[in-house]
């Protein structure tokens, strides 16, 4: 064993995420290199369970994962012997060592795994309360950055199917926020749309997740399975302690919520019916298995008319506060070039692009800033993600 490695706590790793730190087996070879994406093999498994290893020189970045797997035990309300054992072969540095602040994209990761959890321990006494937690946590991350936030989430949204349901969920969180904003709904109905955000598919997470990983399409038994998670999410919900009466209403609804005006509605109704077109958006903008995601056009004018071919409240409501090429999203310019949107703009059709692709079809060594109102710089088509041919350096477009 090298002199200058130290083992990982099992289960510190998890499918998905991108690697903050080289990763070693005992014996000092490199097994993945820092910034890869963990994708599921045997190895991967293994590694998992316990039997990766990372350089000392690694250590800052080994102390956040372990202190974010901790902190995970004890939102489980893991007993405290269990959580000592996670921690038994590794000394904390002293407390005057600075930590940097996490980047943008590992904050989310974080956050990412704290939502599969709580889709899966709905049954906890604290529920209401970790609900509150993960919900601020995200918000403030949004409203720092918006647009840098709206563009990761929809982009990596685009790129995997792993960790579906809690990456739906945070998406749809983030959309909820810049909906409600854009119909200036009141604060206490804005926190509940919120809510019902994160939990609205609580306890069908684990079918969702499995449904987006299989190469065939739902079976009719599955979708019979997954046709009453509103109500069955509802019911634990009530079960875990939530009292609020349009949270559950909204999340037992939010697959039932037929077209029509908002202000008729109830306002559990009303929030059921945001969550159904926000949900519809978000899920056509990620891929699974057996079929690509859509471009960022085609999953906009998917709700901008409702289940009657009618224009669509909710559904506009969404497309004023993302545009019609939401950030994140891919599209081609009337000069040729390839980018990805990486700001909403002073109108729907008219957002700023980070250039990826040449005119001559090769890629560039750093994104160039493009402006939409300019003719020449205009949007001339949106691509599906399965389209851009080319690994994406989203740190550099989270720069912009």
């Amino acid at each position: 064993m090298a002199a200058d490695l130290i083992p990982l706590p099992a289960h510190t790793l998890r499918l998905g995420m991108t690697l903050p730190y080289d990763l070693f087996d005992a014996g000092g070879k490199l097994l993945f290199a820092r910034g890869q994406v963990l994708r599921d093999s045997p190895l991967v498994r293994s590694l998992m369970a316990g039997g990766a290893w990372v350089n000392t020189a690694d250590t800052v970045e080994y102390q956040r994962a372990l202190a974010h797997r901790l902190d995970t035990l004890v939102m489980q309300d893991v007993p405290i012997a269990d959580i000592a054992k996670a921690d038994a072969s590794f000394r904390l540095e002293p407390p005057s060592a600075p930590r940097p602040e996490p980047g943008a994209r590992e904050a989310w990761s974080d956050l990412l795994l704290h939502t599969h959890h709580l889709l899966r321990d709905g049954e906890h006494n604290d529920f209401p309360a970790r609900v509150a937690l993960l919900r601020d946590a995200a918000l403030k991350r949004l409203h720092a950055q918006p647009d840098a936030t709206l563009m990761l989430l929809v982009f990596e949204t685009s790129q995997a199917f792993e960790d579906y349901s809690a990456r739906h969920a945070l998406l749809t969180l983030a959309l909820c926020e810049l909906v409600a904003q854009q119909l200036q709904l009141p604060a206490p109905l804005r926190e509940t749309l919120h809510n019902a955000a994160l939990t609205m598919n609580l306890g069908a997470s684990t079918a969702h997740d499995r449904l987006a990983s299989q190469t065939d399409r739902a079976t009719p038994t599955q979708r019979h399975a997954l046709s009453a998670h509103g109500e069955r999410a509802a019911q634990r919900l009530a079960q875990a302690g939530v009292t609020d009466e349009v949270w559950l209403t909204a999340v037992r609804l939010h697959h039932d919520a037929g077209p029509g005006p908002l202000a008729a509605r109830s306002d559990g109704e009303k929030l059921a019916r945001l969550l159904r077109r926000i949900d519809l958006f978000g899920a056509r903008l990620s891929p699974r298995r057996s079929r690509t995601a859509m471009s960022g056009a085609s999953a906009a004018r998917a709700v901008f008319l409702d289940e009657l071919g009618q224009p669509d409240e909710a559904g506009a409501a969404l497309i004023k506060a993302v545009g019609l090429y939401p950030p994140g999203t891919i599209v081609r310019l009337a000069n040729g070039e390839v980018g990805m949107v990486f700001k909403r703009g002073y109108s729907a059709n008219e957002p700023l692009v980070a250039v990826l692709i040449g005119k001559s079809g090769s890629p560039l060594s750093t994104p160039v800033p493009r402006d939409t109102r300019l003719a020449t710089q205009a949007i001339a088509a949106s691509l599906a993600p399965v389209e851009l041919k080319l690994r994406v350096n989203l740190d550099a477009l989270l720069k912009l």
